[in-house]
This record gives C-alpha cells, structure tokens and sequence, in this order.
C-alpha cells in the first residue's frame, strides 16, 4: 500500500514541476488555455489516468483547466503516484498549449 508524503517531501518533489502547489493534502495546479485546446488536454488527462490506474479531479473552464491530485485510499493525502500522475500530466500540458 502507498504511504503518506509529508508535506516538505511533497515540496521537495513539486519542486521542478512549474506552478504545482500542496496544501499538504493534495497537489494542485491550474493552467491558462484556450477552451477548445483544454476540452482536449482534459481527454488526454483522463487518458493518462486511465494509463495509471490512478484519477484526479480536473475541471475545464473558460479559458482554464484545474487539476487537482490526492489519494483517496489515503484519506485524501499525497503519495508517490500522484506525483507521478502530476508530472505525466505536465509533461501533456505543452502539447496543448497549455502554460
């Protein structure tokens, strides 16, 4: 079973991942695209939840997309796959435009 980060191993690992921020619950990051372009970045998060058998909240808006990542087997704190979940994600984001 996955353990709990502390909230300074969840920085430390966000650290590189530009705009993330903790609250120590969960790791969260919006992103500035145009609508069309995020209902597509949102398809491509779903895929690569779906990939790692791990989901997250993700919410379209106008001209933004919000994700939100934590572990519900865990009481809703962060472990070492929603970090991971967060830089596949980011790694997605410039193909989308999306900064």
């Amino acid at each position: 079973m996955a353990e709990a980060l502390s909230t300074e191993q969840i920085e430390e690992r966000i650290s590189n991942l530009n705009g993330w921020s903790t609250d120590g619950r969960k790791i969260v990051r919006s992103y500035s695209i145009p609508h069309i372009q995020g209902a597509a970045f949102i398809v491509h998060i779903a895929a690569i939840q779906d990939d790692l058998g791990h989901h997250s909240d993700a919410t379209l808006g106008y001209k933004t997309v919000r994700v939100s990542i934590s572990s519900s087997d865990l009481g809703g704190y962060v472990a070492e796959h929603d970090i991971e979940l967060a830089r596949r994600i980011e790694a997605a984001a410039a193909a989308h435009g999306a900064t």
